[in-house]
């Protein structure tokens, strides 16, 4: 039976990220959170709006609403990267060598491993970042569609349109396809190599989470009663065929969702705090938590797959061994 060891904290928690192989714990007062010899935590941000690991898992990336993008290593030790001053940092993305991606209002920016950094103009709000899998590609979710700047090189930017508000962005693993979330509670895709459009809508609520499988061939998703999860093996990914429906739990939504580093297993959260694991060949469910007082906002498997962090919009985390 799994257990879990739960951490009671009393902020929203917007991320959790597993650094050399410790839990940490970003929340919305500005602090993040870890257990390791005891409970112990580091002050960032006057207010904590967007954090993600690098891509190596040694550091946590934040942005806040004092401007700043910081990195924590797992000693507690932490950097101040860039700083714009008295605005908002609201979405922030890893990238190749060292680099981090940053928005806020129109402009995204990159900063490179040396220092160096790159603005971005938009005509309309600079949403979710995401950085293609090879390469120095940046994605910028935007009004209309989304942006594909190539920081390293002054090469003209890739526009790929599309009516509507574009929020959040997410490369496949390979690279061949990009996904954005709408504010119409639906996700819109091209298949990078020729521009092709993929609609895939339905959802009750906005999409605010999603979650690749280990080898890219599922994208797992919240916004509705059940995980949604795309097919992306085909050469035109999702087009023409049905989602699994996973952990489907009468009109209680799923609200975060992230998929197993090894296994094509999902672990759902939900509205009501209750977490499951599901595997997609034949939807078995195991119970990892029973509900509890707030809806799962972040979750994140550790690297070997045995344990799973999660946090709530109301504090409440921990850390589930599925391994008991």
């Amino acid at each position: 039976m799994p257990t879990v060891a739960p951490l009671d904290l009393d902020a929203h928690v917007i991320a959790v990220a597993w650094l050399d192989d410790l839990a940490h714990f970003a929340l919305a007062d500005g602090v993040v959170h870890k257990l390791h010899d005891g409970h112990k935590w580091s002050e960032l941000h006057d207010g904590l709006l967007c954090a993600c690991p690098d891509l190596d898992a040694a550091s946590l990336l934040t942005g806040g609403e004092d401007g700043r993008v910081m990195r924590l290593l797992a000693n507690g030790e932490s950097t101040e990267l860039a700083t714009i001053g008295r605005k908002w940092v609201t979405s922030i993305a890893a990238g190749p060598q060292g680099s981090v991606g940053f928005a806020s209002g129109r402009n995204a920016y990159v900063r490179f491993s040396d220092g160096r950094q790159r603005e971005f103009q938009h005509a309309r709000a600079a949403e979710g970042l995401a950085f293609a899998p090879k390469g120095m590609r940046l994605a910028v979710a935007r009004y209309n569609g989304a942006t594909l700047h190539f920081p390293a090189t002054e090469g003209k930017p890739t526009e790929l349109e599309w009516a509507g508000a574009h929020t959040g962005a997410t490369f496949s693993p390979d690279g061949r396809f990009l996904v954005t979330a709408m504010q119409e509670n639906a996700l819109h895709g091209w298949r990078l190599p020729d521009g092709k459009h993929m609609r895939m809508a339905g959802y009750p609520a906005k999409i605010k989470s999603w979650s690749w499988s280990a080898k890219g061939r599922w994208l797992a998703t919240s916004g509705a009663p059940a995980a949604i999860v795309w097919p992306f093996q085909a050469k035109d990914g999702p087009m023409g065929k049905a989602p699994l429906e996973l952990g489907t739990r009468g009109d209680t939504m799923v609200t975060n969702v992230a998929c197993h580093p090894a296994e094509e297993i999902a672990a759902i959260g939900y509205a009501d705090g209750m977490i499951l694991a599901v595997r997609f060949a034949d939807q078995k469910e195991v119970l990892l938590r029973r509900a509890g007082k707030g809806a799962i906002t972040a979750m994140a498997w550790d690297r070997d797959g045995r344990r799973l962090a999660f946090g709530s919009e109301t504090g409440e985390s921990g850390i589930v061994d599925i391994a008991g």
